[in-house]
Formats: structure tokens, sequence, C-alpha cells
């Protein structure tokens, strides 16, 4: 039975950059659990999803309590299910028993957690109290964490088409925070769908003010999902004006647009 420690497993599992929300709060709690877990084998990566999945269904229920205990319990269920699904990701990557499907299921597990959190935290509201709002809250924070994800993946895919991008743009003070929480492994995409999450079925909860923290945590999600393509954009137009070039000079090689005038230059003379 080998043993692993912290710094091993944070080595060969962690991310490069992620959430802060991660970083700070997730993981710490995660790779302390891998490193029980994982030599003796009894949590393989498929059995701490399902945990996951047991926590989320449990959060649910205390979220539709609706009473100020039940919802600060359903938030810590809801974290604690964030930290299973942490916890299932490092386990896959130490010990390589991870498989496409099971990164499949986990993602689908966590979408249909946000769906069955967000009908018993606010839907549950609207028998209460008659307004219809809260329907329309349901409605706003599963469309907003689903296009988070769509987003994210197109995004990766898109980038991994690109060239490197010239990390040398912005000022001094933007970069020195990049640098800054680069070193930490933070990414400056400080609003993803982790944060959003969790202010919606974490901090709402705790706090009580639960239209307002979504709504806001909508608002940044937004603000920062635009950013993020407006910077793409940035990205990828180089790389556009540079194959309009080479097919121009690939058809002037080949006598196209020379061919393609030649008539126009016959009629004017």
């Amino acid at each position: 039975m080998r043993k692993y420690s912290l710094a091993e497993i944070r080595q060969r599992t962690a991310e490069p950059l992620d959430a802060w929300w991660t970083v700070l709060l997730a993981d710490p709690i995660a790779v302390r659990i891998v490193r029980l877990a994982a030599p003796r084998g009894w949590l393989p990566p498929y059995r701490l999803t399902g945990l996951a999945g047991l926590l989320g269904v449990a959060a649910a229920g205390c979220f539709a309590g609706q009473s100020r205990g039940w919802l600060i319990g359903g938030a810590l269920l809801f974290h604690l299910a964030f930290v299973a699904d942490c916890a299932a990701r490092t386990t896959a990557r130490l010990t390589g028993t991870g498989s496409p499907f099971g990164v499949w299921c986990a993602f689908l597990a966590a979408r249909l957690r946000v769906i069955l959190c967000a009908v018993a935290l606010m839907g549950r509201q609207y028998p209460r109290t008659g307004q219809a709002r809260y329907l329309w809250l349901v409605a706003l924070v599963v469309g907003l964490d689903l296009l988070r994800y769509l987003n994210a993946g197109q995004v990766a895919r898109l980038r991994g088409r690109l060239p490197a991008g010239d990390t040398g743009r912005g000022g001094a003070v933007r970069l020195r925070v990049k640098s800054w929480l680069r070193a930490r492994r933070v990414r400056s995409h400080l609003v993803s769908g982790v944060e959003f999450e969790m202010a919606v079925f974490v901090a709402g909860p705790v706090t009580g003010w639960i239209t307002g923290t979504a709504l806001l945590a909508g608002a940044l999600l937004a603000a920062f999902e635009l950013r993020l393509i407006w910077h793409l954009r940035q990205s990828a137009r180089p790389a556009a004006r540079a194959t309009g070039r080479a097919v121009v000079l690939s058809h002037l090689a080949s006598g196209r647009y020379g061919a393609a005038t030649a008539p126009g230059s016959n009629a004017l003379g």
C-alpha cells in the first residue's frame, strides 16, 4: 500500500490555474481526503462522484425546508458535494483510473445538482409567496450555469487552434495582479461557473439574501464571460489576418487573381 504526501498529490494532480474557490476552499480538503483514501482504494472516483450526487440531493432537501437552519445546512452540503467532485477528479489523476465516461458522468451529475438545488431553493418560494419572479430566477440560474459551461468548452476548443497570445498587453498594475494570482494558481477569470454556483447556493442561503445574491452573481458571471469573449476575439484577429494574407499570396502565386482581373482590364482598354 503506497502512501502519498500532500506535496506529491498537489504536484501530480493540481491544475496550473483554477478557480479561486477551488484553490482556497475545496482543494485543501479534497487532497486530504485523497491522501487517506487513495492508498486503500476504498474511495475510487466513481464512488466519490456518487457521494457528490447524494450530497447534492441532500442539499436540495435542506433547501426545500426553507427555514434558516435548513438553508445553512443545504449550503454546507452543497459545498461538500463540490469537494467530493474535486476529490474524485484528484483521485482519477493520481491513480490513473479516470475515463472520458467518468468525466461525462461527473459533469452531468454536477449540472443536475444545480437544477435540483435551484428548484428546491428558489422554486419552493413560489407556492409560499405566489410571486412568479422566483420561477424566473430558477430559469436564470440554470440557464447561466449551462451557458457558462457551454461557452467554456467552445472557448477552450478555439484557444487550442490559436497561437499563443501577447502576454505583455495591459497596464503594469494589471500584469502584477495577474502574476500574483498565477503564483497562487488562481486564474484571473475571477467569476466563473464555480464561483457563480457557490454564490447562489452557499453565500445566498447563509446570508439569507437569496435573490440579490443570485442576481449579483449572474451579472458578474455575464460580465466576465463577455470579457473572456472579447479577449478571445482580440487574440483571434491576428490569426485571421495572417490566414487572409496567406490565402491572397497563395492565389497570387497560382495566378488566380491575374486570371480574374484580365477580362476586366481588356474591357477597360
